[in-house]
């Protein structure tokens, strides 16, 4: 008998960090012993999937806007009925060639119902299949709040219909499916805690900097740059700053901040060892997306939180929010980013003793990977 199959669906419409956690989720399946198809449909990003995994990319859509409205093509075009047949053929068409014993739908159906149109048919052709897979949705901890009426009770009938297992990638001591969405006690018996999908322990760091500020690839990543420049001329001097960029920062713009750095600030599009980084620096500022906290709380540094908000996005000022309350970041909402109001706020935050942070389950990814097993094997 050869060696097991998982096939895992993974649609990143703005950021990338859907697709870096299920990375880690996929190569720890794949160090398991385990045959790993790891579709994507979103623009390519060098690096994601790892090579460790047969890797299917689907014509990519992105969000039409920041608002997750609409979808575009690769080209910024909306999506046409002959694009989305497209899709959904190549997408069956790479299950059917899998043949996995375990399909895993990456947010699906909590998230990306935008995708409905290709998931639907495929969960379908799944249930069709003898012997059937075992189904599982993979979700982050925190949900975004859904506020059209009919959408959790539609994702309910979904899970019901179709899926054997949540994999709630959290540790409920810090946050509960229950608290972001309403029909948690409705499907409790498939819902599995894994832990927080974080990264191995990082090296130890290669430099040591007082503030580390990341934009990330987010749409606010301009402000926040050009407002930690001028934050860094308003505090002492002899803090050592390092400021990341994000790939998606103009070159004009790079080049601009560049030429205006003082000395004691470092400019850098990206750093392979952000992680790393992070563990000899005295303050992270940045968003509060899922794979920055695990990386803060895998570093145990301090943590200036600065919540995307863009579209109603609701899933980071929550994450944010608690970790305010149990006394481990400040916030700063995106509207008040001003050079002062962020000086003032690191100035603050430098202040403080660094954060006692709890004993949180970082080992998710390979959780994730056992729990699979023992389920498909029952």
């Amino acid at each position: 008998m050869g060696a097991r199959r998982v096939f895992f669906y993974v649609q990143h419409l703005l950021g990338i960090g859907h697709l870096a956690r299920a990375s880690r989720i996929a190569s720890a399946l794949a160090a398991g012993g385990y045959e790993v198809t790891v579709v994507t449909g979103g623009s390519p990003v060098p690096g994601f999937p790892g090579s460790d995994v047969k890797h299917v990319a689907l014509p990519p859509v992105l969000a039409g806007d920041k608002g997750f409205t609409g979808l575009a093509d690769g080209e910024g075009n909306p999506v046409s009925e002959d694009f989305k047949q497209k899709r959904r053929d190549l997408l069956i068409e790479a299950f059917l060639a899998c043949n996995p014993d375990i399909v895993i739908f990456e947010a699906f159906p909590f998230g990306r119902r935008q995708m409905r149109f290709e998931l639907m048919p495929l969960l379908e052709v799944i249930e069709k299949q003898d012997p059937r897979p075992l189904v599982a949705a993979s979700l982050r901890d925190i949900l975004q709040e859904r506020t059209k009426p009919g959408r959790a009770e539609e994702t309910l009938d979904v899970v019901r219909a179709h899926f054997d297992l949540v994999l709630v990638h959290g540790d409920p001591a810090f946050a509960r499916l229950e608290e972001t969405y309403p029909y948690s006690a409705e499907i409790k018996d498939k819902i599995v805690y894994t832990g927080l999908v974080a990264g191995n322990a990082p090296e130890p760091p290669a430099e040591r900097f007082d503030v580390l500020v990341s934009a990330g690839g987010g749409a606010v990543g301009k402000e926040l740059i050009g407002a930690a420049l001028q934050a860094a001329g308003l505090l002492a001097s002899d803090l050592k700053w390092c400021l990341i960029t994000g790939p998606n920062l103009p070159q004009n713009d790079y080049d601009a901040f560049a030429a205006a750095a003082p000395a004691n600030v470092h400019l850098f599009r990206f750093r392979k060892d952000f992680a790393s980084l992070l563990s000899g620096t005295r303050l992270s500022v940045s968003q509060a997306g899922y794979n920055t906290v695990c990386d803060i709380f895998r570093a145990g540094c301090a943590s200036l939180l600065i919540p995307f908000v863009a579209g109603g996005e609701t899933e980071q000022s929550t994450r944010a929010a608690r970790l305010e309350k149990l006394g481990l970041a400040g916030v700063l909402p995106e509207a008040e980013v001003t050079p002062e109001r962020l000086a003032r706020d690191i100035e603050a935050m430098l202040e403080r003793p660094r954060p006692d942070i709890p004993p949180l389950d970082l080992d998710g990814a390979t959780k994730t990977a056992e729990i699979l097993d023992r389920h498909a094997r029952a």
